[in-house]
């Protein structure tokens, strides 16, 4: 097993007790030491004190974790971007009444507000001379991302 693999598999359900996801850990080694990054994520945005909270968890058992070894390291727990690609249904979930751009499998894209998401499908509301809402298949979906909305009305987050 990887060392990533065996990072991902020790830190999961702590992340997971905690609240969160364990969205990516990835591993790199400058020199004698190696840079250990940790995306986490929730149903909601992560503030600080939660960061802060489940980075000491991580911390602490990746200090005792025998598959460590004796290499120094240094822990980076982040929250995805923005710009991470909604690939999951919680990730839709989550954005709900956000702008997003989906490219899908036969090359359309479609630019719609989430409405709403289930296991197997988002919503979108489309805006223009006619609105309507389009429902699109995560199965043909080739890649969709969050459109960032400066001063968007009604949105304190």
């Amino acid at each position: 097993m990887s060392l990533v693999a065996s990072i991902e598999q020790a830190l999961t359900p702590v992340v997971i007790d905690a609240g969160f996801f364990l969205e990516e850990v990835t591993l790199t080694t400058a020199g004698n030491r190696r840079l250990v990054i940790c995306i986490v994520d929730g149903e909601k945005s992560l503030n600080m004190d939660e960061v802060t909270l489940i980075s000491r968890e991580i911390s602490n058992l990746l200090e005792e974790a025998p598959f460590m070894g004796e290499t120094p390291f240094t822990l980076e727990v982040t929250s995805p971007g923005v710009d991470r690609p909604l690939t999951l249904p919680r990730h839709w979930r989550k954005n709900v009444t956000r702008l997003v751009r989906i490219t899908q499998t036969n090359g359309e894209v479609v630019t719609g507000r989430i409405t709403s998401s289930d296991e197997n499908a988002v919503t979108l509301a489309i805006e223009g001379k006619v609105s309507k809402e389009v429902v699109v298949v995560f199965a043909d979906v080739k890649k969709a991302i969050v459109e960032i909305e400066f001063n968007r009305k009604g949105d304190d987050a």
